[in-house]
Formats: C-alpha cells, structure tokens, sequence
C-alpha cells in the first residue's frame, strides 16, 4: 500500500538533489567515505562468496547488501548522485555550479572510503604483510588487472569498453537508487534497490566506487597494476560512464517522461 508512482518518485527524486546540496562538506565526506568502505566490505564478501561457493552468481546476489546499507542509512553514493542532482538541476531547483562542487566533494569521499577499507582489508587478510595469499586475496589480483591491464591490451577499444561497460553499471545503480524510493517501508526499499544492483553486479560491468577498493587492494596484494593504469584505463573512462549512465538513462530520461507530472505533486521531503 506505500507503493509510489512514478510521478511521486521523480518529484522524491528532486527534492532528493536539493536536499544533497544543502548537506555541509563535512556531512557529505563523512557519508561520502563511509559509502566508499562499505562498498568495499561488499566487494570482499561478493568474492569470499564466488571463491567459496564457485559460483559467481552467489556472490552477486549478495553484494547489494552493501548498497541497501548505503541507501537505509542516508550515505552519500556519487554514481547515484549523478542521476538525482542532474534531474534537480534540470527541474531549476540547484545551480550547476552547485551540482558540480557536490559531485567532486562525494567523489573525493567515495575515493578516500575505497582507499581506507583496501588498507584495512590488506591488513586483515596479510596479518600486515606476514601471512601467504589466499583464494580471495588471489581473485582480488585477477580482478584489479583484469580490469587494468586487460583492458589496456585492447588499446582504444579496451577504453571504450570499460566506458560502455560504465554506462550500463550505473543505468541499473542509478535505477537501484530510484526505486528505493517507491517504498516507504523498510522491506520494501531493501526489496527495490536490490533487484538493480544485483543485474549490474552479476554481468560484470564497471562501477567507479567499487573500482576504487578493488583496484587498489588488488595493487597492495601484489597485482602489476600502475597508477597510471589503474586511472588511464579503468577509473576516468569508468567514471565517465558511469555519469553517461546516470544522467541520461535515469535522471533526465525519468524526468523528460514523468517530471511534468512531479512538478505539479506537493513537495516531499526526501533524504
């Protein structure tokens, strides 16, 4: 019965970009990196799932654990404000210069959360450099060059890749996002931003959050991975997908289709 049209979601969807703005950068590094670790921590637990069970399907469908974490508890996710500040902007409710300063405050926070948690993880999982590697810590290595260097082999065409694969990632993140708020009960927001993730998750394309953990733990476990490859082949193009995805396949096409109708809804307060 709490269910929300989509009229209501794309109006939720605004007020939910004019209330980010408004968030102190204190507020928004803090949620920011906590967005950051906590993605992480469903990074490993995805992998711990995959090398247990042999099956990558389990472990995508409980990654999305760590994003319900994120959208329950109010943290600030930059791939999903790439869809809801740009419909607020679009509606005329924040300024661009606005959405701008947001967007690379959160992005700095998700990058320094991914950046603590690799720490953390390697200390953990190597008892500080001492212990000898395992499944996971060996998955992790595939992955941060696969993601790297196995791009890079395909010159341009890896870069393009990685950018497509970007914009299909946060189509479905951004759309795990949105539907959270159809729902205002619990279950039903747990429900509704799962289905999204889990897609994007399970086929294997690029979300610049999780790449932030999963690159640069995968370089202190030992993968032969650079800096430069990390950024120049996987986090700049995945990032520009990722915005690609986010704004013109959620945040605009839903308030092209539906912000007309949102427009004239009472306003809500969102979070």
């Amino acid at each position: 019965m709490d269910y929300k049209k989509p009229a209501e979601v794309v109006s939720l969807m605004i007020q939910s970009g004019v209330d980010k703005v408004k968030l102190s950068p204190s507020d928004l590094l803090i949620r920011g990196m906590l967005s950051g670790a906590i993605l992480g921590f469903g990074t490993t637990l995805a992998i711990t799932a995959t090398t247990q069970t042999g099956l990558a399907i389990v472990g995508a469908a409980i990654f999305p654990a760590c994003f319900v974490i994120v959208v329950l508890m109010g943290f600030e996710l930059v791939t999903g404000s790439f869809a809801l500040l740009p419909a607020a902007f679009a509606d005329g409710r924040i300024r661009f210069g606005e959405m701008l300063k947001n967007l690379l405050l959160v992005f700095t926070a998700n990058l320094l959360g991914g950046l603590l948690y690799a720490c953390l993880f390697w200390v953990s999982v190597t008892s500080a450099g001492h212990a000898s590697a395992n499944a996971v810590t060996a998955a992790i290595i595939k992955i941060a060059e696969s993601k790297t260097t196995g791009y890079m082999q395909y010159g341009a065409a890896g870069i393009v890749t990685a950018f497509v694969k970007g914009v299909l990632c946060n189509w479905m993140v951004t759309m795990g996002v949105v539907m959270s708020l159809t729902s205002t009960a619990t279950l039903g927001k747990i429900l509704a931003a799962w289905l999204p993730v889990f897609i994007f998750f399970a086929q294997g394309f690029e979300h610049a959050v999780v790449n932030m953990f999963v690159i640069p733990a995968g370089m202190f476990l030992g993968a032969k991975v650079t800096l430069a490859d990390w950024w120049l082949s996987n986090q700049l193009p995945v990032t520009l997908g990722n915005i690609a995805g986010g704004v013109i396949f959620t945040g605009l096409a839903l308030y092209m289709t539906h912000g007309k109708k949102a427009g004239e809804l009472p306003a809500s307060n969102a979070s």
